[in-house]
């Protein structure tokens, strides 16, 4: 049972590290950025829609601090 709870928790935290990498250790740019979070977005929607609010308080405003901090000046 536990593991139901805390497998979407494992899949989201896996995204966001990989999200947080492309912004630090890629040259990508911002937009296609923004498209890998709108996808994790469409993610949580779908394996825990009841966490959105979650990732618009804590993943998005992360993921804006990561570029702003490391790449703001592109």
């Amino acid at each position: 049972m536990i593991a139901e709870f805390t497998e979407p928790a494992k899949v989201l935290k896996r995204e966001a590290d990989l999200i947080a990498d492309m912004i630090l250790n890629s040259d990508l740019p911002w937009v296609d950025i923004a498209i890998r979070i709108e996808n994790m977005r469409e993610l949580c929607r779908e394996i825990d829609p009841d966490s959105l609010d979650f990732f618009e308080r804590i993943y998005d405003s992360r993921f804006q601090r990561l570029w702003e901090q490391w790449r703001g000046d592109e």
